[in-house]
């Protein structure tokens, strides 16, 4: 196993409190990751300027300005072939991507729910805790999965569940998932980053760390 940290892209819509999380986990050597580029599909996020305060170069390829998807990811990947990332981690990035097969089980997402519950296009955000809750769901929690090219839809690599509470707000279930998604999101790009995960199918194994 080696502990060569892998050059990783981090794609964004928002505020980017989860790139916040794998900074400080990569900067702390709990992570052996090394950001190497910011792209967000919105001009205005605020993850961006997280980027640029600590010198990580920070890229705009916005949505609107194309009508396909695959135009879309098109752009995007030629956008971050100059800074030859070995991984590509999804964080709150809202747009629909069409991977290239140099990519395949190289990008990874992080769900606010249980997939394949909750998933799927119009699923994100809060979104998700309202049905969970309108459902009259006792547990949630989320989940990282490999990314494919429909939402919500790739090999799922790990799940954490956190309780569904009697008095719960959306408000309130978002932040028990969140912190269950900052835990679980490191640790599945752990794996990935150190050769522990094969794909089988539908299925994911965790191979032992040699």
């Amino acid at each position: 196993m080696s502990e060569a940290k892998r050059k990783v892209a981090v794609l964004l819509s928002g505020n980017g409190t989860t790139l916040e999380n794998l900074f400080q986990r990569g900067e702390s050597g709990a992570l052996p990751i090394q950001v190497v580029a910011v792209l967000s599909s919105r001009a205005d996020a605020y993850g961006l300027e997280r980027a640029r305060r600590r010198g990580v170069p920070a890229l705009v390829v916005e949505r609107k300005r194309f009508v396909l998807p695959e135009e879309y990811s098109a752009a995007l990947f030629e956008a971050l072939a100059p800074y030859a990332p070995e991984l590509v981690c999804l964080a709150g990035f809202m747009s629909l991507l069409r991977i290239p097969p140099a990519y395949e089980q190289r990008i990874l997402n992080v769900h606010p729910a249980l997939l394949p519950a909750f998933g799927g296009k119009g699923y994100y955000g809060m979104k998700v805790h309202e049905a969970v809750l309108r459902h009259g769901c006792k547990v949630s929690g989320c989940t990282v999965h490999f990314v494919d090219n429909e939402y919500d839809h790739g090999p799922i690599v790990l799940q954490r569940a956190v309780p569904v509470l009697e008095n719960d707000t959306p408000e309130s279930l978002s932040e028990r998932v969140q912190a269950a998604e900052r835990e679980a999101y490191p640790e599945a790009i752990r794996l990935l980053a150190q050769g522990q995960l094969r794909v089988e199918g539908r299925r994911v194994r965790v191979l032992t760390s040699k």
